[in-house]
């Protein structure tokens, strides 16, 4: 019997791609399908669980403090010579700059500028305006009482390097307009370098480098206004009535102060103030309370003249004139 090759090689092709398709088979069959399986708490269920948690949060109002910045002097002996006075004073201005951007950037405080206060009387009478001034809740006076450079490095046989290091010192204080104390204080450090290094005489190379210098001054400011921050929002919330008519209160702030529709403030006396025989200062007596009131809406296109309706929910304002009382917030949706 004659057997052709080509024909056994094609009969063992086919019996392989037979025996291949059926592997694949089998084991298609024995993998069982994937199944998706949902967490005991549907998805949807835990998505309105935590947008009711979120609703039922009450949110505080974040009223602005008032805050003027004084006196920022550069205390050092960097930048200073005989011929140059207090008025050109290039890094005090340069703190002060720099703390009036870190204080309007933080969104707690109205700032207003004091050091410049002889400019703004001129430009207003040069339009034949006048001046309005706004009362502070607080001063800010302060230095710069450190700052300083040097250069360390190491050297070999082979290989050296340098590093420039800045570092400055930032020192504030917090003063009450109304009474002269000073009920805070605290300081801000900063620290900037650059390094560069070479081997045999290669490498990189650099000259006096003098952004470390605002470097380091930005980061002590910074460090002093972050501490400032979270005494400030220790301090009490409190606004004033603008008018009443029967049920309805006109509050001072409104948006932008984080005041809004629903939340509930608490109305209450001024207390008496008397003097202290003990520290010899002037001490205010707790309040009495009187009504509550919700916020209905709120008007102004800016911080300083927004405004909010409220409606007398409780209690009753009869007899008082609206500069013998504050507001304190409460709580609300």
């Amino acid at each position: 019997m004659v057997v052709r090759s080509g024909t056994v090689i094609t009969a063992v092709l086919r019996l392989g791609i037979a025996g291949a398709a059926f592997a694949l088979s089998g084991c298609a069959i024995q993998t069982p399908p994937v199944t998706q399986k949902e967490a005991p708490q549907p998805v949807a269920a835990q998505r309105a669980a935590q947008q009711a948690v979120n609703a039922e949060t009450p949110a505080a109002p974040t009223l602005k403090h008032k805050i003027a910045l004084g006196r920022i002097t550069n205390e050092t002996v960097y930048g200073r010579s005989l011929l140059r006075d207090n008025h050109g004073d290039p890094l005090g201005k340069q703190v002060t700059d720099l703390m009036s951007k870190a204080l309007t950037e933080t969104g707690a405080y109205l700032v207003f500028e004091r050091p410049d206060i002889t400019r703004l009387q001129a430009e207003s009478q040069m339009t034949g305006g006048k001046l309005n001034l706004v009362g502070v809740d607080a001063l800010i006076i302060g230095s710069l009482t450190e700052f300083g450079r040097k250069t360390v490095g190491e050297s070999g046989f082979v290989s050296s390097s340098k590093r420039q290091v800045a570092f400055a010192k930032v020192d504030i204080r917090v003063v009450d307009v109304a009474t002269g104390q000073v009920f805070f204080a605290t300081s801000g450090a900063g620290e900037a370098s650059t390094e560069t290094a070479s081997t045999f005489g290669f490498g990189s190379q650099a000259g006096y480098d003098g952004t470390l210098n605002d470097s380091a001054i930005r980061q002590a400011v910074s460090e002093a206004i972050n501490r400032l921050s979270k005494e400030m929002a220790g301090r009490p919330w409190r606004t004033y009535i603008l008018k009443s008519e029967g049920r309805q209160v006109f509050i001072g702030g409104g948006k932008s102060q984080g005041i809004r529709p629903d939340m509930v403030f608490s109305i209450e006396t001024q207390g008496e103030r008397m003097k202290s025989p003990q520290t010899g200062a002037e001490v205010t007596l707790p309040g009495r309370r009187l009504a509550q009131i919700r916020v209905e809406s709120s008007f102004g296109d800016n911080e300083l003249n927004e405004g909010s309706v409220a409606t007398l929910v409780s209690g009753s304002l009869e007899g008082y004139k609206p500069e013998q009382l504050i507001i304190r917030f409460e709580g609300g949706k």
